[in-house]
């Protein structure tokens, strides 16, 4: 009796599926890069998280909430923000996690945050700056007048660092992580038309504003030296988020269908993604670490326009003045 004949083909397809699904798994979690493996205690420690309501910024929230940080989530929608706020508390058994209106695209919100956050803490120990977008429509604008990749990703954190570095000083050692991207690789600064009113393309007004923030990083780094609080910038990889929503494949249905399958697996996901931002913001192995760029776990030289000091002193003057510090 042939056996194989008895056996209903669904049975088949249903395994084939289980597989197929099964070696899909084991290749993200292999794809999806290092594991921080580190469990440095955060216990006693202040930190804040730009754009904490999703994507790198909530993991990462949930990392240092899980290792018992105090953890302040500053994002612009407080609705999504209280629900993933729940979510990490619920999740971690740490209560001490808030969430605080901070829009990066608005330089009297970021003021605003700074004040009630002074009110309410005496020192900071890791400032993550995660909020981000990226390939924004033609006309966005920030509500002051910038060019909105320009000013949420360097021009809003930029801002916001400066007004938090008594409180990083006073708690020293203490860290900054600037969320950067490879495609800093591709970008320039044009000092003609820096807030792109001329011309604009969103993937060159996107590199330029991740080679902002490596600019500012190197800078700050310097700025700070001596006092005990360290600097870096960091290439998470390619993860998951919802940074890509204005690229036309991310609205196209179609096109999700097609290429999501296919890319899924080699994809970090958020929880991949944010190990080793935690590395940086915790681990004892970097913490005197400064003005360095990481592509995931290694540090990694810089190149081009990166290398730049003078254009790096210039654009911390220009941001200076637009973002009005010193008011």
């Amino acid at each position: 009796m042939n056996i194989a004949r008895k056996i209903p083909t669904y049975v088949y397809v249903g395994s084939a599926i289980c597989g197929v699904y099964g070696l899909a798994i084991l290749v993200k979690d292999r794809g999806g890069g290092e594991r921080y493996k580190g469990i440095p205690s955060a216990d006693g420690k202040v930190a804040i998280v730009t754009g904490a309501n999703t994507g790198l910024g909530k993991e990462t929230a949930w990392e240092l909430a899980k290792r018992g940080a105090k953890v302040y989530m500053a994002c612009r929608d407080m609705i999504r923000c209280e629900e993933a706020r729940q979510e990490i508390v619920l999740d971690t058994k740490n209560k001490y996690v808030y969430c605080r209106p901070c829009d990066l695209a608005s330089l009297e919100s970021i003021r605003n945050f700074v004040r009630t956050f002074k009110a309410a803490e005496q020192k900071l120990d890791v400032l993550v700056n995660n909020a981000g977008v990226m390939r924004t429509p033609k006309g966005s604008k920030t509500q002051d007048g910038f060019e909105l990749q320009l000013g949420v990703n360097h021009l809003g954190h930029f801002l916001l660092t400066n007004l938090l570095l008594d409180h990083l000083k006073k708690s020293a050692p203490s860290r900054i992580v600037n969320l950067a991207s490879i495609t800093y690789k591709n970008g320039t600064i044009n000092k003609a038309d820096l807030n792109s009113e001329a011309d604009y393309d969103p993937a060159d007004a996107y590199a330029q504003s991740k080679l902002a923030v490596v600019l500012f990083t190197n800078e700050l780094a310097q700025r700070l030296e001596g006092t005990g609080v360290t600097v870096n910038s960091i290439h998470p990889g390619i993860v998951d988020t919802d940074l890509a929503r204005h690229m036309g494949f991310s609205k196209s249905t179609f096109a999700r269908i097609i290429f999501r399958p296919l890319t899924w697996a080699f994809i970090k996901s958020p929880r991949q993604g944010c190990q080793s931002i935690i590395y940086l913001a915790l681990d004892p192995e970097v913490e005197k670490v400064t003005g360095k760029y990481f592509n995931s776990f290694k540090e990694e030289e810089l190149s081009g326009d990166a290398l730049d000091l003078n254009l790096a002193k210039w654009l911390w003057k220009v941001s200076e003045k637009w973002t009005r510090l010193s008011a």
